[in-house]
């Protein structure tokens, strides 16, 4: 471990993860390192549960505010969320506990688009931050910090925090060393200027964190892997969405709208995303580039097949195999791999300049190609939005994809009006199903969903879908976006009240 705390004032601040758990207060705001379960701090957290179990048994109750980059891990966000020890949640959770403290109401939650959180912090609308706790894998000997698997908003935290506890973690590959690129121009208004990023490997900053020695106040070692998302392998759903935007790629370069190498590709996480991605492994587009939040299995394979060239991305989403893989070679991927703060690998102005093609998935979509990603039946909280906003709006082609039925064919994703909005019908160019694909560029609202409903619905719920267009176009208020007010959410209702949303 002497290698990887190589200063001497920080080394010693080397204490165990109890005594830096206890140097967090009661109501204390702590911005927590970790993006989709990679670069969380491993042990503090656990820590932290236990002394706050411990005053809510003596009648103390202990909550903190609880802000990291996405969602991170059980024995972060669970096991603080298990105590009650979590005032308000953001901006981004998928942890099974959390999820249902906020659904309860127990818990706040801030959903926020991924690219904001900084500007939010620096603008203090959260209140202070008053402690930082950030997974690196290293500390040089003048004190600079090489970030681990994630990074996040953890320059944010670094900057923002009165207090900072490092956790330096073994495990990660000592091969991380010059794989990030942590940008420090950012600005508010009115001295902001324009990030300096034209292709997906420019480096514009500097490989490490930079923290005053003075402001930290404990450093913990571990040696604890990051929790690793296990992808199942395509099914027979997710093979033919990725046929359906592959064969949509395809055309697109053919009408000489995307270039043979396409453009700069976001992906959001999940298994269809990562069916996509294995589908470009063997489709017809060499020298490709990514843009994006988060490398998962997929693209993993496509560096390692040639197919990719380079991407830029703010956190890795891997298996434990990809895991294993990419620690052991992490030192041969420094070139074809950087790590950004989320600011920067979310900033819409990059993201509309590069021309991304987002491909994010979605709970439900409507008729007219409005996107609800985030909740259930329009009341409970999923995930969180994430950065598919700031890809969405921004790219050069926005792609939605989803099954078109979940809970075994009892609801429909594609609904005459979805329970809650995320993306507007004016921010989606295309939805996918394994039905088919929609391309919406162009059309009328009426063109839209006769397009959605033919190519997307599933056949079970097409005949209800047409019928509810055709009778809303007889005698809705207005014919331009046509809806029968007191029937669009009653298949929702139905739902809830019958356990599907198929008619009688």
């Amino acid at each position: 471990m002497a290698r990887r705390v190589r200063n001497r004032q920080l080394a010693a601040k080397i204490v165990d993860a109890e005594e830096a758990a206890g140097l967090i207060g009661t109501g204390d705001n702590v911005g927590m390192s970790g993006f989709t379960g990679a670069g969380y701090p491993k042990e503090v957290p656990g820590a932290l549960a236990k002394r706050v179990a411990a005053a809510h048994a003596e009648g103390r109750p202990m909550k903190v505010g609880l802000w990291t980059g996405a969602s991170t891990a059980p024995e972060l966000d669970g096991a603080l969320a298990e105590v009650e020890g979590i005032d308000l949640r953001l901006p981004y959770q998928s942890d099974p506990v959390t999820r249902e403290k906020i659904n309860s109401g127990r818990m706040d939650y801030t959903d926020i688009h991924l690219s904001h959180v900084a500007q939010r912090v620096w603008q203090g609308v959260f209140g202070d931050l008053d402690v930082a706790v950030v997974e690196v894998s290293g500390i040089t000997e003048d004190g600079r910090l090489i970030p681990s698997s994630s990074v996040g908003n953890n320059k944010t935290w670094l900057e923002r925090a009165d207090r900072v506890i490092l956790e330096v973690n073994s495990w990660q590959s000592e091969h991380l060393e010059g794989m990030h690129d942590i940008y420090y121009g950012t600005a508010l208004p009115p001295r902001r200027e324009p990030i300096p990023i034209t292709h997906p490997a420019d480096r514009i900053g500097v490989p490490h964190l930079e923290c005053p020695a003075d402001k930290v106040i404990a450093v913990v070692e571990t040696e604890s892997p990051d929790r690793n998302t296990v992808f199942t392998p395509p099914d027979e759903t997710s093979g033919r969405i990725a046929g359906h935007v592959l064969d949509f790629l395809d055309l697109e370069v053919r009408s000489g709208r995307l270039p043979r190498n396409l453009l700069p590709l976001q992906s959001g996480v999940g298994n269809v995303a990562n069916a996509v991605l294995a589908g470009l492994q063997a489709g017809p587009f060499d020298g490709l580039t990514a843009y994006t939040e988060v490398i998962q299995d997929g693209m993993l394979q496509l560096i390692e097949s040639g197919k990719l060239r380079m991407a830029s991305a703010t956190a890795f989403s891997l298996s434990p195999a990809a895991v294993d893989r990419f620690n052991r070679d992490a030192a041969a991927y420094r070139d074809k791999i950087v790590l950004r703060p989320q600011e920067i690998s979310n900033h819409p102005e990059v993201v509309r300049r590069l021309g991304c093609l987002a491909m994010n998935g979605i709970v439900e979509a409507d008729i007219y190609g409005n996107i609800n990603s985030t909740h259930l039946m329009g009341s409970r909280i999923q995930n969180g939005i994430g950065g598919s906003g700031d890809f969405a709006r921004n790219a050069y082609v926005s792609i939605f994809v989803t099954p078109s039925v979940a809970k075994g064919g009892a609801v429909s994703s594609i609904v005459p009006m979805v329970s809650h909005v995320d993306h507007t019908e004016h921010d989606v160019d295309v939805i996918v199903t394994e039905q088919g694909l929609a391309d919406l560029r162009g059309l009328s609202p009426r063109r839209r969903a006769e397009l959605i409903i033919e190519r997307c619905a599933h056949p079970d719920f097409r005949p209800a879908l047409r019928d509810y267009h055709d009778r809303a176009m007889e005698s809705s208020f207005g014919r331009h976006t046509p809806h029968l007010l007191g029937e669009a959410l009653s298949w929702h209702q139905r739902y809830l009240d019958e356990g599907t949303m198929r008619p009688a």
